[in-house]
């Protein structure tokens, strides 16, 4: 899938739905930012904007970055709509291509998976030498598929986190891995349904 298409697939996916007016964070990135002094935060894969929207009220500089136009669009106008149009910065980014510049205190991906063609690899290890020492990288993946997921193949496989780790290869005198586990949790989607659905987490922070 090209470019093109992979940003024409996601702006399908935004535009099909109505913007949301108060999107939600993850659990799992509340419960592994509270209690962190704010700093600055690169979000990969800002989607409706429910994390990006919740750093900012918590004091973070937030830099969100999507795929898709739509997307960012709506988020940037949803920031200037609750007031923090200041500490919320949108960028449309390709991340098959290239990676946002900059150091940052903490980076997320929340179920970065996409139909089209990305290195998920080269991404997180750029992701992890973005961070400024003490920083932490936050990836969560989807460890099963929601009913409401574009991706309905029942031979998917979900790699763990400790093998998402290994494929990064990150030398441990820099980086050491925090949190590598696989919760489950009540997802609430499209319409309101609601499903279990697992999480695979993984937390690296930078020590060096």
């Amino acid at each position: 899938m090209s470019t093109t298409d992979a940003v024409a697939f996601w702006d399908g996916v935004y535009a099909a739905r109505p913007a949301a007016g108060n999107p939600q964070p993850n659990a799992r990135l509340t419960e592994t930012v509270t209690g962190l002094p704010p700093g600055d935060v690169l979000d990969l894969g800002c989607g409706d904007g429910g994390d990006a929207l919740w750093l900012a009220g918590q004091g973070w500089q937030v830099t969100a970055a999507d795929i898709s136009a739509v997307a960012v669009e709506r988020l940037a106008a949803l920031a200037r709509s609750h007031g923090l149009g200041d500490r919320v910065t949108t960028v449309q980014h390709d991340l098959h291509r290239s990676f946002p510049p900059g150091g940052f205190d903490l980076i997320f991906a929340h179920y970065l998976h996409t139909p089209g063609d990305l290195d998920r690899v080269t991404v997180l290890r750029s992701a992890a030498h973005a961070l400024r020492p003490g920083g932490r990288l936050l990836v969560v993946d989807h460890g099963s598929a929601a009913p409401w997921s574009w991706n309905q193949d029942a031979d998917t496989r979900y790699p763990s986190p400790r093998e998402v780790a290994a494929r990064i290869d990150l030398v441990p005198e820099t980086w050491t891995v925090e949190r590598a586990d696989a919760p489950r949790r009540i997802a609430t989607g499209p319409g309101g349904h609601t499903a279990e659905v697992t999480d695979h987490v993984l937390l690296i922070h930078r020590t060096a």
